[in-house]
């Protein structure tokens, strides 16, 4: 098992890394619960519920399963789990634990977040993409105007990532989170870029899964720790997000997986870079490793217009114009404005490219 820990202002957390974690979690929760609900989705809960509640014997436990997909991020379920929570008499001494991917680990921490004003919370994640979203306590909900713009940070108890479970994902959940391990190579780690970048994601072996998992969220770890509030360098972690986020919200959340959208976002942002740097981006291996492991590369016939409207209201904008994560070198990250006029350009750029313009 491996083994980190992440420093916050208002504590610090283990992330435990292994094989076969589900089954250890009496172990692994340090303090003592009055109550334990588990918020799970409906495929996650055929797979590994049993599991989780078995392992908690000491704990008095709750069950709350939600539709899989991103749809579930939203007031509907957010209220029917608090009503759960109520309904069940837990307290600020009750535990929630989110077993699934980012959906289920969203949602689970702003429930946990708002119920009684804060109580504690484990992520459990059981995707590769929610190495990501299970580190930094960044928690929330979806509104039809955009993604994660309801939320808190509210940094969890403890991590615990049983990589077992990501032996049941379909391949467009593993495309998805390694996505997430690609960005955080770009903006941080050379070497895991170079790496990546040559590997079919069919023949990453166990071994190799669990140390690009722990690479990708050492990444994490430094830059949430220099930046829990997102006021700077924190930012960097949106590389390839601002286009990702209006294609998911056009679309309609879950259509493409968000990763499959970061992975659109990320190869705009390195044309976008192009032009700002003399640095070899690597973005033409790039784009060949989207295409040598099934990436969906388009925009959708989407208009231009309706992409800058949405970009415009990512949490990342500022004065009506848009920011973007771009490189100026692989590690160098920096933090762009622009005009509806100058994305526009590059958007035109880009459907070329696509073939779509």
């Amino acid at each position: 098992m491996k083994q980190m820990l992440v420093k916050t202002s208002t504590h610090d957390y283990p992330i435990y890394i292994g094989k076969s974690l589900r089954f250890k979690l009496n172990e692994l929760i340090k303090e003592s619960y009055t109550k334990v609900l588990i918020i799970t989705d409906d495929v996650v809960a055929d797979l590994y519920l049993d599991d989780v509640r078995n392992s908690l014997e000491h704990f008095p436990v709750i069950e709350a399963v939600v539709p899989s997909g991103e749809a579930s991020k939203s007031i509907k379920e957010y209220y029917r789990l608090q009503t759960v929570a109520l309904k069940n008499h837990m307290d600020r001494r009750s535990l929630i634990i989110a077993l699934g991917g980012g959906v289920v680990g969203d949602l689970a921490g702003f429930v946990a977040a708002t119920f009684m004003r804060g109580i504690d919370y484990m992520q459990m994640p059981t995707t590769i993409l929610a190495h990501d979203s299970s580190v930094g306590g960044k928690v929330a909900i979806n509104h039809e105007l955009g993604k994660n713009m309801i939320g808190a940070f509210y940094p969890p108890k403890a991590v615990v990532y049983d990589i077992d479970t990501i032996r049941s994902l379909p391949d467009h959940e593993i495309r998805s989170g390694f996505a997430e391990i690609v960005k955080e190579a770009y903006i941080a780690n050379k070497p895991l870029l170079e790496e990546l970048l040559h590997k079919k994601l069919t023949d990453i072996s166990e071994e190799e899964l669990i140390r690009y998992l722990y690479e990708g969220i050492s990444v994490k770890k430094k830059i949430v720790e220099e930046d829990e509030k997102e006021s700077h360098v924190r930012k960097f972690l949106n590389f390839g997000h601002t286009l990702a986020h209006a294609l998911e919200a056009i679309l309609g959340y879950g259509t493409i997986t968000h990763g499959e959208a970061v992975a659109i976002g990320m190869l705009f942002a390195l044309r976008v870079s192009e032009h700002y740097t003399d640095h070899d981006l690597h973005t033409e291996r790039y784009k060949k490793w989207l295409d040598r492991n099934g990436y969906p590369c388009s925009l959708y016939g989407i208009s231009h217009d309706d992409i800058i409207e949405k970009m415009k209201l990512d949490k990342k904008a500022a004065n009506e114009q848009i920011q973007m994560v771009l490189l100026k070198a692989i590690g160098k990250p920096e933090i762009f404005d622009f005009t509806d006029e100058t994305i526009e350009k590059h958007l035109q750029a880009f459907a070329k490219e696509l073939n779509e313009a």
